[in-house]
């Protein structure tokens, strides 16, 4: 058997202390607000929609992206190959200017192209985040009103 007497503190004592209140009834005279199931399964549901709704968009965006891209490499690719055709490094340095202005309109194109692009990405995230955003604005809205009339 334990020996209390070795010990001046009382286990049992601390163990008491430690103890928590009785939540049902601290929470007996709290009046809690009713929340109507059907409506928060119906704005979750919206909520979801608009989730899908944005990924969608987004999915779009990123596939028509992808799309330019292949476009332009294709695009860039013929184009290339057609003036290396022409030139002769064996000509004139004539050509050798031809190649650099050849390469300087490459370089252009590749830096108007990536403008665009990044263009693109930037508006498939923005058509996005507009869905979620706008979702998130008629959602606390709902709640705002939901919680109203509970008080009312």
């Amino acid at each position: 058997m334990f020996d209390k007497s070795l010990f001046p503190i009382d286990p049992e004592k601390m163990m008491e202390m430690f103890k928590l209140p009785d939540i049902t009834k601290a929470m007996a005279g709290m009046k809690l607000p009713q929340f109507d199931a059907a409506e928060l399964m119906a704005l979750q549901q919206k909520n979801m929609e608009a989730l899908t709704r944005a990924n969608k968009a987004a999915a779009e965006g990123y596939q028509a992206l992808f799309k330019q891209q292949l476009h332009i490499f294709e695009q860039t690719m013929t184009e290339l190959q057609a003036e290396m055709r022409k030139f002769d490094p064996m000509k004139s340095p004539a050509d050798a200017t031809k190649q650099a202005e050849l390469a300087r309109h490459a370089f252009e194109k590749a830096v108007e192209n990536m403008t665009a692009l990044a263009e693109a990405a930037q508006k498939a995230n923005s058509e996005a985040m507009e869905i979620v955003n706008a979702r998130v604005r008629d959602s606390l809205e709902e709640l705002k009103a939901m919680s109203e009339k509970m008080s009312g």
